[in-house]
């Protein structure tokens, strides 16, 4: 995995739990609306996933994921990034929004990288 500074590190878990807040929150009123809840379900898996992926790697926090659900998170963190890319173009440059941006795409980036080291090993 690249080096990478505290700041950088403290950012990318910062935004994990953000997004992972977020999906909740938005899982919660997709329940209630009686929405199909599959793919969020997943996504939000997949994030909390990432995010203990990188507490192990930064922090030597234990995870508890299995290689298969490792696997599957890794695929759909990946798959992430054309719609992250595609709405990343479309906003201003220096608007709080691509900040923000930018640091899940790092973020996610880091994740993929870190499961690809854990299933290396």
């Amino acid at each position: 995995m690249e080096k990478v500074s505290d700041e950088v590190k403290l950012e990318s878990i910062k935004s994990f739990q953000s997004t992972i807040s977020k999906s909740e929150n938005g899982l919660a009123q997709m329940i209630q609306k009686g929405a199909s809840t599959t793919l969020i379900k997943k996504r939000l898996n997949a994030l909390k996933i990432g995010l203990a992926m990188l507490e192990n790697t930064w922090n030597q926090k234990p995870q508890m994921y299995n290689q298969k659900d490792i696997a599957e998170a890794r695929s759909i963190l990946d798959g992430l990034f054309p719609s992250m890319e595609k709405a990343y173009v479309k906003l201003k440059e220096g608007s709080p929004q691509r900040t923000l941006l930018e640091r899940r795409i790092k973020a996610i980036e880091l994740a993929v990288q870190a499961i690809d080291d854990f299933t290396k090993n």
